[in-house]
C-alpha cells in the first residue's frame, strides 16, 4: 500500500506491517507505518490546496460528490469485494456497507440547501448575518470494522464544507481507502484536498499534535477514543471521538416472537458482531423463554463462512473466546456455542459461530465490557424497570432497543434509556440520513455527531457579520 499525498500515490521510506485476509489468515498486502514526517508532508500538501478549495462555491464543491456517489454505485461489486477481502464481511454485508457510503455522500450533496446562513435586519438600517466557513485542514482516523463506510462518515461532509482532509485508515484494512481516493480523483476532486496517510499509533499521535490541523474525527475503542480526545483537545483542536458500546436490547414478553428473534440474532451476528451498534446484551423481561428458544433456532441455522464472516484477527478470536469461557465458568449457560467453528477450505480463517449465553449476571465481564464478536449475553429481569436499571448501569451509551407491542412500554424505554440512539422493535437503531449518528457517555467524546446535520458544527466555524449602510440609523452603545 502507498500513501496518497498531493494527488499522487507515494511509497514512504518507513517500516511496513502485514495485512491479513481474516477468512484465510493469509497475507494479502503490506501497509506503511508512517511517522510524523509523513503526516507533516500530507499537512503541507493540504495546506497548499486549502485556500483555493475553500474559495470554491459550495454548489461547485458538491458536484464532485454527485459524481462520486454515481461511481460508488457503478463500482458497487468491486468495492464490496475489497471490503470482504480485507475485513471478512460476507458479500451482502459488504454491499450494504458501500450502499450506505452512497447514502452518506447523497446527504453531502444537499449541504448547499442546509448551510445557507442566516440574515436579519436587527434594527433599521442594521443587518446581522451568519455564514459558515471551513476549519481548514482536518483529519479523520477510522477503524477496521467498516473500511468503506466510516471514512465516508467524514470525507463527504468535511470536504464538501470546504476543508482539506487527511485520512488515516486502520492499518488492518487499508485497501478500501486507496480505492476511495481513486474514485474521488475520477470524480474531479482537486489534488491535495484529500490525503491518505497509513500507519499506527505514531501517525495518530502526529495528527493529534500537528498545529495546522484544526479538527479531527476518530472512531475506535473507548480506551483509545479517550486518549485521542484528550491529546487532540490539549493541542487546542476540535475533536469528536466515538468510542465503544455495550448495546442493550430489552425484550418484553408481549414482543412478536418471530420478528424479535430474527432481529436480535441479526443484530448480534451481523458483521460478525464487529459493529458498535451490535446487540451484545439482551435483557429478557419475565416470561420470554419462547422468544429465547426461537433465537436459538435461528442462531443454530447460521453457517459460518456463509451467513457469518470471520472476526478481524486471531487475537480478536482468542479474546472473544476468553469472554465466553469466563462466563461459562462463572455459571452462565451456553445455549449456542460458536467457539469451535470451522470453515472447510478456510481452516486458517478467524471464524466464530453465533454464540448465545443465558443467565448472565450484570457483574460478569461479558455483560459489562465490549466483546465485539457474534456473542449475545442474556440477562434476566423481572420487569421493565429492572431491565432499565441494567441498561442505565452501563458506562457506555451508544444504543438501546426495546421489543414490545405496548406503546406505553416503548415510550418509557425511549425516555429512560441512557443512550444516544434508541429503537423500538429495531435490532440496529442506526439513524438514516439526514439524522445524525452518535452516542452518549463513554461512547462519544466531544460535542455534536459525526454524520448528518450534527457534523456541520465540527467541520465549519460560524462568522457573524454586522453591517450598517443607513446614515440615519440610530447611534447607541453598540455603534
Amino acid at each position: 500500500m502507498q500513501n496518497y499525498v498531493g494527488g499522487a500515490f507515494v511509497v514512504p521510506d518507513v517500516p511496513v506491517a502485514p495485512v491479513y485476509d481474516p477468512s484465510s489468515g493469509e497475507v494479502i498486502s503490506r501497509v506503511p507505518l508512517s511517522s510524523a514526517r509523513e503526516v507533516d508532508a500530507a499537512v503541507r500538501s493540504a495546506r497548499e490546496a486549502a485556500p483555493a478549495w475553500a474559495a470554491t462555491p459550495i454548489k461547485d464543491r458538491v458536484q464532485v460528490f454527485y459524481r462520486y456517489k454515481a461511481l460508488l454505485e457503478r463500482h458497487l461489486d468491486e468495492l464490496a469485494a475489497l471490503v470482504t477481502e480485507e475485513n471478512g464481511k460476507i458479500a451482502s454485508e459488504a454491499r450494504a456497507e458501500v450502499l450506505k457510503s452512497a447514502e452518506l455522500t447523497e446527504f453531502s450533496c444537499s449541504l448547499p440547501q442546509i448551510v445557507t446562513g442566516e440574515v436579519l435586519e436587527v434594527s433599521r438600517g442594521v443587518e446581522c448575518r451568519v455564514e459558515r466557513f471551513p476549519v481548514g485542514v482536518v483529519a479523520a482516523v477510522t477503524p477496521f470494522n467498516f473500511p468503506n463506510m466510516v471514512p465516508n462518515w467524514s470525507i463527504p461532509n468535511a470536504v464538501a464544507l470546504g476543508n482539506c482532509l487527511i485520512l488515516k485508515p486502520s492499518e488492518l484494512v487499508p485497501l478500501s481507502a486507496r480505492r476511495i481516493a481513486e474514485l474521488l480523483e475520477e470524480a474531479g476532486l482537486p489534488k491535495g484536498v484529500l490525503q491518505i496517510v497509513h500507519g499506527g499509533q505514531e501517525a495518530v499521535e502526529a495528527l493529534c499534535d500537528h498545529p495546522d490541523i484544526g479538527a479531527l474525527s476518530f472512531v475506535g475503542s473507548t480506551r483509545i477514543a479517550k486518549i485521542v480526545y484528550r491529546r487532540a483537545t490539549a493541542n487546542l483542536k476540535r475533536c469528536l471521538a466515538l468510542g465503544g458500546a455495550k448495546n442493550h436490547l430489552i425484550v418484553m414478553p408481549d414482543a412478536d416472537r418471530e420478528m424479535t428473534a430474527s432481529n436480535v440474532i441479526a443484530s448480534m451476528s451481523g458483521c460478525a458482531g464487529q459493529r458498535c451498534m451490535a446487540a451484545s446484551v439482551m435483557v429478557a423481561v419475565s416470561a420470554t423463554d419462547h422468544i429465547v428458544q426461537r433465537m436459538v433456532e435461528h442462531a443454530r441455522a447460521m453457517v459460518p463462512g456463509r451467513d457469518v464472516g470471520p472476526v478481524i484477527s486471531e487475537a480478536a478470536r482468542e479474546r472473544i473466546t476468553r469472554y465466553i469461557d469466563e462466563a461459562e465458568a462463572a455459571g452462565a449457560t451456553v445455549l449456542v456455542d460458536g467457539r469451535h467453528a470451522r470453515v472447510p477450505g478456510r481452516e486458517g480463517g478467524y471464524f466464530l459461530g453465533p454464540t448465545i449465553i443465558d443467565h448472565v449476571t450484570p457483574d460478569m465481564a461479558i455483560a459489562r465490557e465490549e466483546v465485539f464478536g457474534p456473542v449475545l449475553a442474556i440477562v434476566r429481569a423481572k420487569d421493565v424497570d429492572e431491565a432499565l436499571a441494567v441498561e442505565n448501569a452501563s458506562p457506555y451509551g451508544n444504543a438501546a432497543s426495546v421489543f414490545t407491542e405496548s406503546g406505553g412500554i416503548a415510550r418509557r424505554v425511549m425516555e429512560r434509556a441512557n443512550a444516544g440512539m434508541v429503537g423500538v422493535n429495531v435490532g440496529v437503531p442506526v439513524p438514516r440520513e439526514p439524522f445524525s449518528f452518535g452516542g452518549w457517555n463513554d461512547s462519544k467524546f466531544g460535542v455534536g455527531d459525526i454524520t448528518g446535520r450534527g457534523s456541520i458544527e465540527l467541520w465549519t466555524q460560524a462568522k457573524k457579520m454586522t453591517t450598517k449602510w443607513n446614515r440615519e440609523a440610530g447611534v447607541n452603545w453598540m455603534s
